[in-house]
């Protein structure tokens, strides 16, 4: 495999910093899932954490070289997830912490940042205005700017996964991966290729945020103007040059998945495995669901990365009646 920034040794080292409740998730197989889906499926849950979300693994790692620093001030922009995870890091070892994030943000997640302490400023426009207050703030204050999947160790902390997924048995033939900024799928992609280069690594987006998806097809940068996804966590429109060389070289395949298909993926996430999500952990499921004779007799794990939804959003998307009935 050509190089990437990521390195396999440091992403070994990275255990060694990040709070062992954020490592070793649980991964089994779900059988419920699989007569809808047609293959074998096994689910990594990232959600089983005080933060509900991947995005710790990465923000540990931060938060434990910024300790060393005489500099104990960092802002990030998020919607929603990674300034949790920055937060909780942040608290634990005497870091300041502000993010920055849209007003329009997820309530739950805005309301997560706060009690756990941090500065929390909101901008009336989508994630892309919020990064560029934070990287406004870092400039004018002189502090640590942290940039999700562009800083190699929020790539290196979501790696964690893949060194826990490679070594399992059984063996595994796909794992789909949900793709927004490009940490998780880059992360996790590096580690399967470096180690178990049989597996297929598919990223998953929705087909209202397209734009690291348009440019991985196209091998440049693709922006694109507007977003249109209830999977706020990956809505993205400036895909970051260096983050997207490094998903050219892991990424066998990045697909694009409908709204439809990602509320049915929660719906079938909450029905048969009783795990309430959000939209963005929901893509590795709607992907099977929109091809699924491409996944007809494979072992597939899908990552699901996220937890942090707002219940009335959730009710509205999901219903509360079953999907099936018997």
């Amino acid at each position: 495999m050509q190089e990437t920034r990521l390195d396999t040794a440091r992403i070994r080292a990275a255990r060694r910093v990040i709070d062992p409740v954020f490592l070793d998730t649980p991964l089994y197989r779900c059988e419920a899932l699989e007569p809808g889906l047609g293959c074998t499926v096994s689910i990594k849950l990232e959600t089983a954490n005080p933060v509900r979300s991947f995005k710790a693994r990465g923000t540990e790692v931060v938060a434990s070289l910024l300790a060393d620093h005489a500099s104990q001030a960092v802002v990030c922009a998020s919607a929603g997830n990674l300034g949790q995870a920055l937060a909780w890091s942040g608290r634990g070892r005497g870091l300041d912490v502000t993010v920055v994030a849209s007003r329009f943000a997820t309530r739950a997640k805005l309301d997560r940042i706060r009690a756990l302490g941090a500065g929390l400023e909101l901008v009336d426009g989508d994630h892309e205005m919020a990064r560029e207050r934070a990287a406004a703030i870092a400039r004018y204050d002189g502090i640590r700017l942290v940039e999700d999947s562009l800083d190699i160790e929020t790539c290196e902390g979501a790696a964690t996964i893949g060194l826990e997924l490679v070594g399992t048995t059984p063996s595994f033939d796909t794992v789909l991966i949900a793709l927004g900024g490009g940490a998780l799928a880059t992360g996790v992609g590096h580690v399967v290729k470096a180690l178990a280069p049989e597996v297929e690594v598919i990223c998953v987006q929705p087909l209202g945020a397209p734009a690291m998806t348009h440019s991985w097809r196209r091998r440049r940068v693709v922006t694109t103007d507007s977003t249109d996804t209830i999977a706020d966590g990956v809505a993205g429109r400036h895909p970051i040059p260096a983050v997207l060389d490094d998903l050219l070289l892991v990424a066998d395949d990045a697909v694009l998945v409908q709204e439809a298909s990602i509320i049915a993926g929660m719906r079938m996430l909450l029905d048969h495995a009783g795990l309430v999500v959000e939209p963005s952990a929901a893509l590795g499921i709607a992907a099977i669901l929109e091809d699924r004779d491409r996944f007809a007799g494979r072992h597939v794990v899908t990552i699901v990365c996220g937890s942090n939804v707002d219940v009335d959003a959730y009710h509205r998307w999901v219903g509360a009646a079953p999907l099936h009935t018997s």
